[in-house]
């Protein structure tokens, strides 16, 4: 036997909290306070009306009694009720609030008997999902950023996948139809075609995949038809595409006097405060059990203050930082944005590029010119054959559209003129990067933008 000691780091269970509200959007921020206030007594969404609606102590210790008993169960219950009553809750139906994958699986976690560790790990890696609902980051990467063992991650992962839909949280196409079909209890050929096969299937080589297998050919068809069932993108019902997406903006950016003014939507208040009667009561009652209780709610609500104030310190740096370093697009428009990467932010705030990029993530700038989100502003240096080009891939597009419509509809440019055109206003790009872009913007080439004569 030998004795080792060694030295880990591991986010507590606030900094956990911190990453996941970070890289929520608006909408998702409000929706996990609705939750936080359904779950927790403690909390007071409407501070407002808080007074005139306090119902009677007995009532309030009446309804801290029956959530003790069971805190999970009756919170998922709880919940549910809620949702029934409230109309703003019952989302994607009779017009509702739209559904998110996110709530879509949080919801799924109170069900379950999980430590709040856990839970809020399986949480940071639903946020972590594509919009196809597949998990494309590397576990191991994941576990750095949030500082957590790698097998505590891969625990986490497979709760995850054991959630609705099915296949959510795979890393690849063949992992998703994996999955689906081993919730389905399938097995055989068809198990084996979309681990091994399905390039192969793609390209209808049936006979191929047969011989391989060792199976008759009739096989191969039906599990073609079987895998044709399955749902590739677990995450796109979720989707909405057809329906109209509300933007609530997080950053306002105003010009008086010649100076740029950044501020936070709506934080001149805390978004919640904590019930005064439950807080006197932790301090009057000698009930160990119902202290105990509420201390661990206190502590909870009081986590998720310090978290939000924490992000929107978080938001609110980057936000100056972008606005300070693309200047000139707020006076020029597109074509002043300057090459920015993730990587010069968080060199000059001293923070991880990880912390950037969620900090960024479906988040969105307001100012006179419209609404942006804010990678938008986040460009790599546009290519030229020199390498000497300074502007950015998202100016360099605006000039050529701007250059493109100034144009002489019976004369247009070619893309060497363009390029060249380019050049002289400060953007050496090659005739292929104008190519690139052109087709990027969906404009035809000098013949298919010629004027005919009548």
């Amino acid at each position: 036997m030998e004795l080792i000691q060694s030295q880990t780091q591991r986010l507590s269970q606030r900094q956990l909290q911190s990453v996941e509200l970070l890289q929520m959007s608006t909408l998702e921020v409000e929706a996990y306070l609705r939750e936080l206030a359904q779950e927790n007594p403690v909390v007071e969404l409407d501070e407002s009306h808080a007074e005139a609606d306090r119902p009677q102590d007995e009532e309030l210790l009446r309804q801290l009694n029956w959530a003790e008993e069971d805190d999970q169960q009756n919170r998922y219950y709880q919940h549910l009720w809620e949702e029934e009553l409230d109309p703003l809750a019952r989302v994607s139906t009779e017009g509702g609030l739209e559904e998110t994958m996110f709530r879509f699986l949080s919801r799924q976690l109170y069900q379950m008997d999980l430590d709040e560790d856990t839970a809020q790990t399986v949480r940071y890696l639903a946020a972590c999902l594509d919009e196809d609902g597949y998990l494309r980051i590397p576990l191991q990467e994941l576990a750095d950023s949030i500082s957590v063992p790698l097998a505590q991650v891969e625990r986490c992962v497979e709760i995850l996948r054991s959630l609705e839909p099915a296949g959510v949280g795979a890393s690849n196409l063949s992992q998703c139809l994996e999955l689906q079909l081993l919730r389905i209890r399938k097995t055989g050929p068809v198990l084996d075609i979309v681990r091994h096969h399905l390039e192969e299937l793609a390209k209808r080589h049936y006979r191929a995949i047969a011989a391989q297998l060792s199976v008759p050919l009739e096989e191969v068809y039906q599990a073609e038809k079987t895998i044709l069932e399955l749902e590739p993108r677990p995450g796109a019902p979720f989707a909405h595409s057809g329906q109209v997406q509300y933007i609530l903006p997080d950053i306002f950016v105003e010009e008086a006097e010649g100076e740029l003014t950044v501020r936070l939507r709506g934080r001149e208040r805390p978004p919640f405060q904590i019930n005064t009667y439950y807080r006197n009561l932790l301090e009057k009652t000698e009930d160990r059990e119902v202290r105990d209780y509420l201390s661990g709610k206190l502590r909870q609500a009081e986590s998720v203050l310090q978290a939000l104030e924490q992000r929107d310190n978080t938001l609110l740096r980057c936000a100056r930082f972008i606005v300070e370093r693309q200047r000139d697009f707020f006076r020029e428009g597109p074509q002043g944005l300057i090459p920015m990467r993730l990587a010069d932010v968080a060199q000059q705030l001293e923070l991880h590029e990880s912390t950037i990029s969620r900090a960024i993530r479906e988040k969105y700038l307001q100012c006179c010119r419209g609404v942006y989100p804010l990678n938008y502003f986040f460009s790599r240096t546009a290519a030229s054959q020199e390498g000497t080009c300074q502007v950015g891939g998202t100016a360099a597009r605006a000039l050529l559209r701007r250059l493109i419509e100034r144009e002489d509809r019976t004369r247009p440019l070619s893309d060497q003129k363009l390029a060249d055109a380019m050049a002289q206003l400060g953007c050496p790009i090659s005739r292929r990067t104008v190519a690139k872009y052109r087709e990027e913007l969906n404009i035809p080439g000098a013949s298919g933008r010629k004027l005919r004569p009548l």
